[in-house]
């Protein structure tokens, strides 16, 4: 069986030396010390899932990130940094990151944040091609909101959150729920990442009145088509 194939930016020999020892028995794993290299090997190969730091040098990982988002929306990202400031981990999810690991962390937790990230791409390829939402068309399977005469490029965890949504329509969502499905966890930083990720929801359908997510006070969310 062919080994997903990592792109793994980390400009410190040690922490990398230890990160791809350990996951190189289970992936294909090409490391580059600096954000430049690993943009130029992104453009020329394909990835399954990118493990990104953020102070390099060259090109940090946020501008890295952002980059990697521009040419492909859905090849899962996962920063792995020393910067701990919530700002800075909602930056990273804002930039369109689909998870955001501390050092240190274990490496039986980067294990399993790269299965479940893997694993969802896998389960992409047998969604149902469209879903009709309000005036759009979601295509679940390339993340895409099409109204006819613009095409909206998601994020593969926007377009989970929103295809969580439109299996559950018209119905009350708890937070914990809501956060088990698609992110496997409900902890704090789970929870704010789910705001962040309605939030950008909501700002690309915001031109459609027929369709709102709801705020439930206590509870968690609704997704409803009027």
């Amino acid at each position: 069986m062919e080994k997903s194939k990592i792109l793994y930016a980390e400009d410190d020999e040690t922490i990398a030396f230890l990160i791809q020892d350990s996951l190189e028995n289970f992936y294909e794993i090409k490391r580059f010390s600096n954000g430049k290299t690993a943009l130029d090997a992104f453009h020329n190969e394909q990835f399954d899932i990118c493990l990104l730091d953020i102070m390099m040098p060259e090109m940090n990982g946020f501008d890295l990130a952002e980059k990697i988002r521009e040419k492909n929306s859905e090849v899962p990202i996962i920063f792995t940094s020393a910067k701990a400031l919530k700002e800075d981990r909602i930056k990273g999810l804002k930039i369109g990151a689909d998870d955001y690991l501390v050092k240190p962390f274990s490496i039986e937790e980067l294990i399993l944040k790269i299965e479940v990230f893997l694993k969802r791409s896998k389960k992409t390829e047998t969604l149902p091609q469209n879903f009709t939402v309000g005036k759009y068309s979601f295509d679940p399977k390339n993340y895409t909101l099409n109204d006819g005469s613009n095409i909206v490029t998601l994020t593969q965890r926007e377009s989970e959150l929103l295809f969580f949504f439109i299996r559950n329509k018209n119905t009350v969502l708890k937070r914990q729920d809501i956060l088990k499905a698609i992110w496997g966890d409900d902890d704090y930083f789970m929870g704010r990442s789910l705001d962040v990720f309605i939030s950008r929801l909501r700002k690309v359908l915001a031109d459609e009145e027929h369709l709102t997510i709801e705020n439930i006070h206590g509870i968690g969310f609704r997704f409803s088509e009027k």
